[in-house]
């Protein structure tokens, strides 16, 4: 059911099709000219933080594979406030799936696949480059990095939704670990000093999924770094249940449909 709304989403991006290449266009211009900037700072130093542009293309192409497909897959929750101001979260609540399903499908991004052909490429450039010593379990490292980063960022999502519940609007200071990613993520997070390594190993872990399994790709750390990607998931527990009491917080709009009491989670 969820492939089948995908293909629904995709094949309503598809009736502009310009229109969608030009947002394909966009989000790539964006992304680049993020990169851009530590390769014209590479070009004037030889390293930043003791790394070197294929170890930073490796570090960024990864945050970028993750955010976009969290972002892709888990808009639902970046348009939440406005299913709860439009009062259509009431008809989902009566319906026989899960809110939380639901949620999810009621919006998806193609466009950002472009990000993620474009995170595909940097990592097939800085992959051979020779700045990891590759052995299966560090191929496998990478590929929990990318897919834990993605849940890790739909959990961030998830939560900005669930504060919506209670604000009804988004809370700006989120997209400190929402949007901010894509830009503090071009460098591994230890570089911006040990408070800022703290909050985002302890508080919303992504180091997790990026400065630590890094620094075992980079032989700068034990193996048992790799592992910690996994780890990270055990943040989607919190999640979960601040959704759960979100969902029970809630109280219908006024709509004659909205007037039927449901505590379906």
């Amino acid at each position: 059911l969820y492939f089948k709304f995908f293909s629904i989403h995709f094949r309503s991006a598809m009736t502009y099709r310009a229109s969608f290449l030009l947002s394909c266009l966009g989000h790539l211009l964006i992304t680049t000219n993020v990169f851009l900037s530590v390769v014209f700072l590479l070009d004037r130093f030889d390293s930043v933080g003791g790394y070197t542009l294929p170890q930073l293309a490796l570090c960024f192409s990864a945050v970028l594979a993750a955010t976009s497909l969290a972002e892709c897959f888990g808009r639902g929750f970046d348009v939440f406030h406005q299913l709860l101001s439009d009062a259509r979260f009431d008809r989902i609540m009566v319906r026989p799936r899960s809110p939380l399903f639901q949620v999810l499908c009621q919006d998806m991004k193609p466009t950002m696949l472009a990000r993620l052909l474009q995170a595909a490429v940097m990592l097939a450039w800085a992959v051979p480059s020779g700045a990891v010593r590759w052995t299966p379990f560090k191929a496998l490292t990478l590929a929990l990095m990318i897919l834990c980063g993605a849940g890790i960022f739909f959990g961030v999502f998830l939560i900005n939704a669930c504060v919506t519940f209670f604000t009804l609007e988004h809370v700006e200071a989120l997209n400190i670990f929402m949007d901010g990613p894509r830009e503090y993520g071009k460098y591994p997070f230890g570089v911006y000093g040990r408070p800022v390594l703290v909050i985002l190993t302890f508080l919303v872990p992504l180091a997790l999924v990026q400065h630590w399994p890094l620094q075992y790709l980079f032989d700068r750390g034990p193996a048992w770094y790799g592992l910690l990607p996994v780890a990270a998931l055990l943040f989607l527990i919190p999640c979960a249940l601040l959704w759960r009491l979100g969902v029970r917080h809630y109280r219908s709009t006024g709509s004659k449909m909205s007037r039927v009491k449901c505590r379906k989670i």
